[in-house]
C-alpha cells in the first residue's frame, strides 16, 4: 500500500490556522507599505487628495530639511551602532567571564529594554539638565565647566547619540550573553590548559565564535537607528531640539504627517527613507559576509 505524502501547505487545516497571523501580517504591514507608495503621488489632505505624479518626490527632494534629517539620522547611527555594540561586547563579557549571580546582572540589564522610552527619556532630561542635571554636576567634580546639553544647536546630536548609547545596551548585552552561552566551554578549558591569557582567548575562540551574533545585531540596530524617533520624541519634550537640530528621518514624517498636514509629502519620505534602508541593509550585509569569509 503505498503512503501518501502530507504537504501541509495544501491541507485547509494548516490554512486555517495560518490565517490569523497572515491576516496581521498583511494588514499591519503589506497594507500599510501599498498604501504609503499609492500616498505619496497624491497631493492635498487626507479628505481630498488628487493624484500629483512626482510632485511630492521633488519638494522633499529638494527640502533642505529633509537632506539635515537624512545627515542627523547617518550621523546618530554611525555614532550610536559601532559603539554601543562594542560596550555592549565588554559588558556581556565581563559578566560571563567575571561576575557570579549572572542571571541577576542579566535582569538587571533587561529591565530598561522593557522600559517606556518615554520614561527613560523624561529621566535623562533631567540628567542632561544644564541647571542642576547629575551629568553637570559630576563634570564640575572634576573642573569641567557645565555644557548645555539640551538647548544648544551644537549639542543635540551628540545628546542623543548618547541617550541612544544608553537604550540600545540592554538588547544588545541579552542576545550577547545568549551567544556567549551557545561557545562550547570545552574550548575555553583547553585553551586555559595550555596557558592562553584571557585577551587571547577573547581574540581566538570567543570573539570569532561571536561573529553572527554580532552581525545580526548591527543589522537589526542599524535599521532600528535610521528609524528613531521616539529617543527624539521624548529626550526633546516633543520637539526636535533647539531649531530642529535634531530632526531625523521619521521626525520629518512625523511633522510633515501630524503637524503640516502633508500626508503626501510624508509618505514620499517614507518610500525614500524605505529604499535608503533597504540599499544600506544590503550593503551592510554583502560586507559582513565578505568579513565573515
Amino acid at each position: 500500500m503505498m503512503k501518501k505524502n502530507y504537504n501541509p501547505e495544501n491541507e485547509r487545516k494548516a490554512w486555517l490556522f495560518l490565517f490569523p497571523s497572515l491576516a496581521v501580517i498583511l494588514l499591519f504591514s503589506i497594507y500599510p507599505l501599498f498604501r504609503s507608495f499609492f500616498m505619496s503621488f497624491q497631493t492635498g489632505t487626507l479628505i481630498r487628495q488628487e493624484f500629483g505624479g512626482l510632485e511630492n518626490y521633488q519638494k522633499v527632494l529638494t527640502d533642505p530639511l529633509f537632506f539635515r534629517a537624512l545627515k542627523n539620522t547617518a550621523l546618530f547611527a554611525v555614532g550610536t551602532v559601532p559603539i554601543a555594540l562594542i560596550i555592549s561586547l565588554a559588558i556581556a563579557w565581563i559578566i560571563f567571564e567575571k561576575v557570579k549571580h549572572k542571571s541577576f546582572f542579566e535582569t538587571i540589564f533587561f529591565m530598561p529594554y522593557v522600559t517606556s522610552t518615554i520614561a527613560i527619556g523624561i529621566v535623562f532630561r533631567y540628567f542632561f539638565n544644564g541647571s542642576y542635571g547629575i551629568v553637570n554636576y559630576l563634570l564640575g567634580l572634576v573642573g569641567i565647566p557645565a555644557i548645555n546639553w539640551l538647548d544648544s544647536v551644537d549639542m543635540s546630536m551628540t545628546t542623543l547619540i548618547i541617550f541612544g548609547i544608553w537604550t540600545s545596551l540592554a538588547f544588545n548585552i541579552i542576545i550577547l550573553l545568549s551567544g556567549l552561552r551557545n561557545i562550547d566551554a570545552e574550548h575555553f578549558k583547553i585553551a586555559k590548559m595550555f596557558g592562553a591569557t584571557d585577551w587571547e582567548i577573547f581574540r581566538r575562540i570567543t570573539f570569532p565564535q561571536l561573529v553572527p551574533t554580532i552581525a545580526f545585531l548591527s543589522t537589526v540596530n542599524l535599521i532600528s537607528a535610521f528609524k528613531v524617533y521616539t529617543q527624539v520624541y521624548a529626550l526633546f519634550g516633543g520637539k526636535a531640539g533647539i531649531a530642529n537640530s535634531a530632526t531625523t528621518a521619521v521626525y520629518y514624517i512625523y511633522d510633515k504627517f501630524h503637524i503640516s498636514g502633508r500626508p503626501g509629502i510624508a509618505m514620499a519620505a517614507t518610500v525614500i527613507l524605505f529604499l535608503l534602508i533597504l540599499l544600506i541593509t544590503f550593503l551592510q550585509n554583502k560586507l559582513l559576509k565578505k568579513v565573515g569569509n
